[in-house]
């Protein structure tokens, strides 16, 4: 029997016509891993891509990795970020490989243009060719390459599945989400490490986990529920990503990138990650909110409205300024004039507040 059919999310319009329609599903749960919010099939199996990035780089922290090579909060950023290529963030990379005494060659990403258009024809307009360290998941290589030299494993080979590195997170994001990893279908990502697939609903749980971290004091508005918040060297280790990312959202993706702005707009309030083929994950700290959306056809340009759409159903955006993210959220659509000619938002499928089968 074939899946439930996701609803249309994301309309794109010329003029007063609908040209093109996204279909997705979303959801978001509470730290108990009830469904407070759900449109489409919310069960249906994913790759997040690099929206496991944040929990990939849990072992780095948790381990001492990160403290035992002296790693700064923006180095912790760039392990979870999928970076722009921008030059901040490839000094950043050099300069962690040398204190590794390594350079780019030992990352087992491949070389690869710039991820944002902009950057990349700057790279070619100066008759440069792309290296590792411009491949936007460099930053997490480097982590990883770091905690297999802390661990005393190979180097070579830190990508593959059953490296030491590769098992750390698995095991990591089993205990995060009850969930065996081990026995979830994979295929190598992008960049060469293992890509899992798991159910949309569990990458909203992982990320529940980082929106209910302990804090000194009781947030006002913030989900009950959790008896057992994630304490200890592991709540640490998440904490110290967690506060990493919100002080240092450029590194984390770059200059005018969805992650990077709504962090920086909602003064950290929202903790997001994009993946992938229309994925995003992510986490409402004063909510006790984590979320998750996949749009069908990979599309960023659905992914990023549809995102809107659940910020705002979750009113996780009641501080940020509607114009602060509306070339992201509400964007025109201009043809090669710079005429206005359409534009992207959201269907009217949002409007109606549904099960978690939707």
């Amino acid at each position: 029997m074939p899946p439930p059919q996701n609803p249309v999310l994301v309309e794109v319009h010329r003029g007063a016509q609908v040209e093109s329609r996204h279909r997705g599903a979303a959801v978001a749960v509470d730290a108990a891993n009830h469904v407070v919010f759900a449109i489409g099939h919310t069960e249906q199996w994913i790759y997040p891509r690099s929206a496991l990035k944040p929990f990939q780089a849990i072992p780095l922290v948790e381990s001492g990795a990160a403290a035992h090579f002296n790693l700064s909060a923006a180095e912790i950023a760039l392990a979870c970020a999928s970076h722009s290529g921008e030059d901040l963030h490839l000094r950043a990379v050099a300069h962690w490989l040398r204190r590794l005494g390594l350079d780019g060659e030992a990352l087992e990403c491949g070389a690869e243009l710039p991820l944002m258009g902009g950057v990349a024809r700057k790279l070619l307009a100066r008759g440069e060719q792309p290296s590792r360290m411009h491949h936007n998941c460099s930053g997490k290589h480097a982590g990883m390459l770091s905690l297999a030299s802390f661990m005393q494993a190979p180097l070579r080979g830190y990508s593959d599945y059953h490296h030491p590195t590769q098992q750390a997170w698995m095991q990591t994001l089993s205990e995060l989400v009850e969930l065996e990893v081990s026995s979830l279908p994979w295929e190598r990502d992008g960049c060469g490490v293992p890509a899992i697939c798991m159910p949309l609903t569990k990458l909203a749980q992982a990320f529940a986990q980082y929106a209910n971290l302990p804090v000194a004091a009781p947030q006002h508005g913030k989900a009950t529920g959790n008896p057992k918040p994630i304490g200890g060297a592991r709540g640490d280790a998440m904490r110290r990503i967690l506060d990493a990312v919100r002080a240092h959202p450029q590194m984390f993706a770059g200059a005018q990138r969805c992650c990077t702005e709504v962090i920086r707009a909602s003064n950290g309030e929202v903790f997001l990650k994009t993946g992938a083929e229309g994925v995003y994950g992510g986490g409402v700290p004063h909510l006790g909110v984590g979320f998750a959306l996949k749009i069908e056809d990979g599309a960023t340009r659905a992914a990023n409205v549809a995102l809107g759409a659940l910020l705002q159903k979750l009113g996780a955006l009641k501080n940020v300024h509607a114009r602060d993210l509306a070339q992201h959220f509400q964007p025109t659509l201009t043809n090669s004039n710079g005429k206005v000619i359409g534009k992207i938002v959201p269907s009217q499928h949002w409007t109606q507040e549904l099960g978690s089968h939707g």
